[in-house]
């Protein structure tokens, strides 16, 4: 069982990119569980699996889940164009979202067998990091029962809010896509789709509840410190 993390911060890069990366690095750790699976039966030695974790932030573009409706993007091709915002069908769960400069999204790429193989605690301990990062900045966030994310006054109806997105995809019990946590995101962006196909619930950032811009290094260094509590693992390069 291996518990070390290869922490990544790639900075701004592009959507496609980053998929590209991320998707090789599963494809990878997948191919090495398999062979593994060949070798246990041969009685032989097996190779230790890998966990990364991605930090980035993207260009503005708007990603559409495997299970989400086209129609909750609210714009056409030419309208895209013109606003300089590239559009991703994708392979994760959950609807469409946005991502854009000033959001911290995440990427772990986790073979669950070293850690725990339940997919709800992983996607459960991913929203508390994000919730005990919040709560530093004197920000009070939870659940709502049958909903994804973090959200803010989850005893309110009307005013409930996200601040962080999670959609993933999970095989082998290797994961990837990840979180979408939103610091000093343009929240105005959101207005062009159906967030995660709600349409009765509002976005926000930290920067919009705290009326300042964050220091989005400082956001991510904390939330790395958290994480790292709660799956119990140890940052390598």
């Amino acid at each position: 069982m291996n518990k070390n993390i290869t922490f990544e911060d790639l900075g701004l890069i592009e959507y496609q990119e980053a998929w590209d990366y991320q998707t090789k690095i599963f494809e990878k750790t997948i191919a090495v569980k398999s062979v593994n699976r060949k070798k246990k039966d041969q009685g032989l030695e097996v190779e230790t699996t890998k966990n990364h974790l991605i930090f980035c932030e993207h260009p503005h573009v708007y990603t559409l889940g495997k299970s989400g409706k086209e129609s909750h993007l609210l714009m056409n091709s030419t309208q895209l164009e013109e606003n300089n915002i590239s559009y991703h069908k994708i392979n994760r769960g959950g609807d469409i979202t946005y991502h854009g400069p000033g959001q911290i999204v995440g990427y772990p790429i986790f073979d669950l067998d070293n850690f725990f193989t339940d997919i709800h605690k992983y996607l459960r301990f991913i929203e508390e990091a994000v919730i005990l990062t919040l709560e530093e900045y004197g920000i009070k966030s939870g659940r709502i029962d049958g909903l994804t994310g973090v959200w803010l006054d989850i005893d309110d109806p009307i005013k409930s809010r996200k601040i962080c997105a999670l959609g993933v995809k999970c095989s082998r019990w290797v994961t990837m896509h990840g979180f979408a946590f939103n610091v000093n995101t343009d929240l105005s962006l959101f207005k062009n789709i159906v967030p995660c196909g709600i349409d009765d619930k509002a976005v926000t950032s930290m920067q919009n509840e705290l009326g300042k811009e964050i220091d989005i290094t400082e956001v991510k260094k904390k939330l790395l410190v958290n994480l790292s509590n709660l799956f119990d693992f140890d940052v390598v390069k």
